[in-house]
C-alpha cells in the first residue's frame, strides 16, 4: 500500500466513520477502485487508524468525560450486547465479512430506512446525551448489535436506537459518538494482538503509514463530526438514506459487472 493510498483510506475512514453511511461500504468501493490486496497490514491499518477518530471525540467533547462516573457506566452498559454477541458469533461475523453483496444489500435496506426514520421518531423528550437513563443506554446498545451485519452502520443503528429511546437526532448522535470510544477501541486492541499473535509484524514504513493514517484521520473526523452535527439537527436524515441507497447500488453494479470486490 503506497502512502497516497494510506491516505485516502484515512479521508475515507475520517469521513465516513461517525456518519450512518457505512465506512465498510466506502472502503469496499475505495480499495476496489485502487486495486489495493487485502494483505495482514492493510486490514490492520483500516482497523487502527480508527484510533484517531476515537481522538477526535476526545478532544471535541472532552468537557464531557470529566462530569461524572455514570456517564461511564452508560458506555459500558450500552458495550455490552454488541461485545457479548461479537465474541459468540465471531466466526459467523467474519464469514459475513467476506460478503460484498451482503454489505450492498444492508447499505440499500439501511437506506430506505433512514429515508423514513424521522417520520418514525419525531417526539423526542431527551435533548441531552447526558440525560440518558440506563435502560435506554442498554437499549441503544441492543440496536448497535444490527452493526455486526456489515453494511448496517454502526452509527446509524446507534443512532436510530437513540431517536427510538426518545432521544433528539442530536442528542441521540453525540451518544453514538461517544459509544464509538469503547467499541473501536476494544476493536483496534483485539485487531493488533491477533496481528501479532499470527506472527506478522510491520516495518518502519508501514509504521509511518499507520501514523500518517491515524492523524489525517484524526483531523478529517473532526470536521466530519462538526459538519454532521449541523447537518443532522437541520435537514435530519433524508440524504444520507438517498446516498447510501445509491452506494449500495453501485456496489451491486460492480458485483454484476464482474469486479471482485474484497472487504479489507
Amino acid at each position: 500500500m503506497s502512502i497516497i493510498e494510506a491516505i485516502i483510506l484515512a479521508i475515507i475512514e475520517g469521513l465516513t466513520e461517525f456518519l450512518p453511511v457505512s465506512s465498510t461500504g466506502h472502503m469496499i468501493i475505495a480499495t476496489a477502485l485502487m486495486g489495493i490486496q487485502p494483505s495482514a497490514f492493510v486490514k490492520l491499518f483500516t482497523i487502527v487508524i480508527q484510533m484517531g477518530t476515537i481522538l477526535s471525540v476526545l478532544v471535541l467533547y472532552y468537557k464531557r468525560f470529566f462530569k461524572s462516573l455514570s456517564f461511564y457506566y452508560k458506555l459500558i452498559i450500552a458495550a455490552i450486547p454488541a461485545s457479548v454477541l461479537g465474541l459468540l458469533f465471531n466466526d459467523y461475523i467474519d464469514a459475513l465479512l467476506e460478503s460484498p453483496l451482503m454489505v450492498a444489500i444492508m447499505l440499500v435496506v439501511g437506506g430506505v430506512v433512514l429515508l423514513f426514520v424521522d417520520r418514525w421518531f419525531n417526539k423526542p423528550t431527551v435533548e441531552d446525551s447526558d440525560k440518558v437513563s440506563y435502560k435506554q443506554a442498554f437499549m441503544i446498545g441492543v440496536y448497535q448489535c444490527l452493526a455486526l451485519i456489515p453494511g448496517t452502520s454502526r452509527s446509524a443503528s446507534t443512532i436510530i436506537g437513540g431517536m427510538a429511546e426518545k432521544l433528539t437526532r442530536k442528542a441521540a448522535a453525540e451518544f453514538s459518538f461517544f459509544l464509538a470510544l469503547p467499541m473501536m477501541f476494544g476493536a483496534s486492541a483485539v485487531k493488533l494482538l491477533k496481528f501479532f499473535k499470527e506472527g506478522n509484524t510491520f516495518n518502519g514504513e508501514e509504521l509511518n503509514l499507520l501514523i500518517i493514517g491515524n492523524l489525517i484521520g484524526f483531523v478529517v473526523a473532526i470536521v466530519a463530526i462538526k459538519s454532521f452535527i449541523g447537518f443532522l439537527t437541520k435537514y435530519g436524515f433524508k440524504a444520507f438514506g438517498w446516498y447510501r441507497i445509491i452506494v449500495g447500488v453501485i456496489i451491486l453494479a460492480l458485483l454484476l459487472s464482474g469486479h471482485s470486490l474484497q472487504i479489507i
